[in-house]
């Protein structure tokens, strides 16, 4: 027992260095990960059943957490055990330790996701089904120094699942090149594209903390691929200093990134409407390859064929959610949706003419 905890210190620090590095291609929106379990019984084996119930509502809570809006918080569905265990379809542990009667572990549970949507849809939650990437999130002070307390603020293990997932730049040569000149009001997605992608990150967040006499200012922009800037501000009460306020200003930045992804993200399933799109194609395989990318699209409830001539038809669509939460759900499925004039157009990248 006394070796259980013997490499604590060693795990804390893998995990900083892991989250300062470049993430994964795209993170699973269902998986939650970094459950920390501890449970004693009679057994080995006992300890190790209630150690994985015990995680599962920890788990829940996290990832309702992540579909949801913080104004939906409250609401979220009381689940029993038994329900629990539905949702949950695997689960895989990591710095397993044990003994004759503890387990200990770092568990991930992968969640169902059409379990998930059944219990937010009857209890009229809304929630996003979009895909979940890490973004990027660029503390900055004016300037951006990865060495900086500001940065290191973000690094902390309690944001391993924070409700939208992010990384920060590493800080290597090439990043400090692209970073090192960057002005927070003159950035630009063009400028910070280069270290996005490293983590295939299409969004990214600009944290500028400035003291502002008994508060901290944080002013927050939020960059993308093919989207418009939009800003945030949040006042953070100033501690002995600006350092010290650090973290606690992380915590109120992370909450504002949630509300700003969210807002934008978050579907409501009990609204719906349809439209009419004209889509071109040179071939049959190009408008079966957008119909199989239109079903995809969480989004999309329902597309017919309005008419249709020789390399070019009107779909009909009926979606879930606003016009612009279709538009960005198509778009990460490579289909551009498209207003022109009264109508609208539609099509995917290969088709487009």
């Amino acid at each position: 027992m006394h070796g259980l905890f013997r490499h604590s210190a060693l795990v804390v620090a893998l995990f900083l260095t892991a989250l300062l590095m470049p993430a994964a291609l795209a993170e699973n929106v269902f998986e939650v990960a970094n459950i920390h379990v501890d449970a004693s019984a009679k057994s080995a084996s006992e300890a190790r059943m209630e150690a994985i119930s015990a995680g599962r509502p920890i788990a829940w809570a996290t990832l309702y957490r992540r579909l949801t809006r913080q104004a939906d918080w409250a609401r979220q569905p009381a689940l029993d055990a038994a329900a629990l265990q539905r949702l949950v379809i695997g689960y895989f542990p990591s710095n397993e330790r044990r003994s004759t009667t503890r387990y200990v572990a770092d568990l991930t549970y992968t969640f169902n996701p059409d379990a998930v949507a059944r219990v937010l849809q009857a209890a009229a939650i809304p929630y996003t089904a979009s895909a979940v990437k890490r973004i990027l999130v660029i503390p900055m002070a004016p300037g951006f120094a990865r060495g900086s307390a500001w940065a290191a603020a973000f690094a902390s293990p309690r944001f391993a699942n924070a409700p939208v997932l992010f990384a920060i730049p590493g800080g290597d040569a090439q990043e400090i090149a692209v970073l090192g000149g960057l002005a927070f009001e003159t950035a630009t997605w063009e400028q910070i594209a280069p270290v996005a992608a490293r983590i295939h990150a299409t969004e990214a967040v600009l944290v500028l903390a400035q003291p502002a006499g008994n508060k901290l200012l944080l002013t927050l922009k939020r960059l993308g691929a093919g989207t418009l800037p939009s800003k945030a501000a949040v006042e953070v009460p100033m501690l002995q200093s600006a350092v010290a306020t650090y973290p606690g200003a992380a915590d109120a930045a992370v909450k504002a990134i949630d509300e700003m992804w969210k807002n934008q993200k978050v579907v409501d399933y009990s609204q719906k409407g349809k439209l009419f799109a004209d889509a071109r194609f040179g071939s049959l395989g190009q408008f079966a390859a957008l119909e199989n990318a239109l079903g995809a699209v969480p989004n999309v409830a329902a597309v017919g064929v309005a008419a249709m001539d020789i390399g070019q038809a009107r779909l009909s669509i009926t979606y879930i959610g606003t016009v612009e939460q279709l538009r960005a759900a198509l778009a990460q499925s490579g289909v551009a949706l498209t207003a022109r004039g009264a109508g609208w157009q539609i099509g995917t990248a290969s088709a487009q003419p």
